[in-house]
């Protein structure tokens, strides 16, 4: 595998996800990772370990010639003990995916994904056009509700997951790498094995 890009498909929770993402991790092209895609639960449903079996096993199967190296599952923990709120799906999803010759690994985002933009509270004051608030953007993994400190700063225009990657596409991911444990643990699980 030396000298080859390792290809990801990242496994997340929705369509805010998956807009962001890409351009969250499009930094690690530079050390052989390419995030092939992120794949989401159709139709809003929940990220469980059925859904996370499904998703899986449909991208690996998808394209023999060519399927994933790995697979990095993220999930948002509203703030939970992320051994008591991972253990359904990290306890149960490795039987269900057997047959894959990938490994399955597992991240999180400690509250929710737009925690992460805090951590680069320079190019997301900048995308914003205005100042963060009371918000402290050195320890973006305990800012409670992130999403909704984020559509207030919005004001009139709408949080969409289009809006979300608008502003994923400005942030400097080594910023938010160096200010938030959870999205350094992320980038390891897509760059080394390493989770939680």
């Amino acid at each position: 595998m030396a000298g080859m890009t390792k290809r990801v498909v990242i496994i997340a929770s929705g369509e805010t996800e998956r807009r962001a993402l890409p351009h969250l991790t499009r930094h690690l092209a530079d050390q052989a990772v390419t995030v092939q895609e992120v794949r989401v639960p159709p139709r809003n449903r929940k990220l469980d370990a059925s859904m996370a079996e499904k998703l899986v096993k449909a991208a690996w199967y998808e394209n023999p010639s060519a399927p994933p190296d790995k697979f990095v599952l993220v999930l948002d923990l509203d703030g939970a003990d992320p051994d008591v709120f991972l253990a359904p799906v990290r306890d149960r999803l490795p039987g269900r995916v057997d047959g894959i010759g990938a490994d399955v690994l597992f991240a999180y985002a400690q509250q929710h994904l737009e925690a992460w933009y805090f951590a680069d509270a320079e190019n997301l004051r900048g995308c914003l056009g205005r100042d963060l608030g009371h918000v402290d953007t050195s320890r973006p993994d305990e800012i409670r509700n992130p999403k909704l400190h984020l559509k207030h700063l919005l004001g009139e225009r709408s949080y969409t997951a289009l809006v979300s990657e608008d502003i994923a596409r400005t942030l400097d991911a080594g910023a938010i790498a160096g200010r938030s444990p959870s999205f350094s643990n992320f980038v390891d699980a897509l760059l080394n094995g390493a989770s939680e």
